[in-house]
């Protein structure tokens, strides 16, 4: 059962990214995050995974460690938790800090995978899910072959990096969900 605390991480969700769009498109950001909440739930989670799942971009995104602090104080520990062990990035952009490039970020996070805590496996997992899906709508549909335009690194490089979460979650949580993320990644691979 979802009590009043997932409906509070979902306002303070919506708040927090509330100027936010999905990369190159108008889509509210929202959107992701209530899909991630909604996998995990589909899922088995419980509560605290999918308020995880509500704030999973929360750090890196909007505020870094000030915003895991007062995670932390708002849902808990195990909340927080999550939410860190989900996080590419905790420099504090309310200090000015920048994040590390993308390529490092992407490579310290697949080998974090190795080791995380189940519980940040099965967000992080229901994440990528929706990611990988929406940029294969986006394939399939009007955008085309522009979508791979909307990353920082080159398609094949993306595709890479999409490979090798598919194989750690294969590997760390298998699944059905990580079963899909790897379908997903062939069908864009075969692109």
């Amino acid at each position: 059962m979802l009590t009043d605390r997932f409906d509070r991480a979902l306002v303070y969700a919506t708040h927090i990214h509330a100027a936010q769009v999905r990369k190159g498109t108008a889509i509210p950001y929202v959107a992701h995050l209530l899909a991630v909440a909604a996998t995990v739930l589909e899922y088995g989670g419980d509560e605290d995974l999918a308020i995880a799942a509500l704030l999973h971009d929360s750090v890196e995104d909007q505020g870094g460690e000030k915003r895991l602090l007062d995670i932390k104080g708002r849902f808990g520990d195990r909340v927080a938790g999550i939410v860190e062990g989900c996080s590419d990035s905790l420099a504090d952009t309310t200090k000015g800090e920048s994040k590390k490039p993308g390529h490092e970020r992407k490579a310290a996070y697949l080998k974090h995978l190795d080791t995380a805590d189940p519980d940040v496996l099965r967000v992080s997992v229901a994440d990528k899910v929706h990611n990988a899906r929406s940029i294969l709508r986006d394939l399939r549909g009007e955008v085309g072959q522009e979508v791979w335009m909307r990353f920082s690194q080159s398609k094949e490089d993306t595709l890479r990096y999409y490979r090798e979460l598919a194989d750690k979650f294969c590997k760390r949580l298998p699944g059905q969900l990580a079963n899909e993320l790897d379908e997903i990644v062939s069908l864009l691979e075969a692109s």
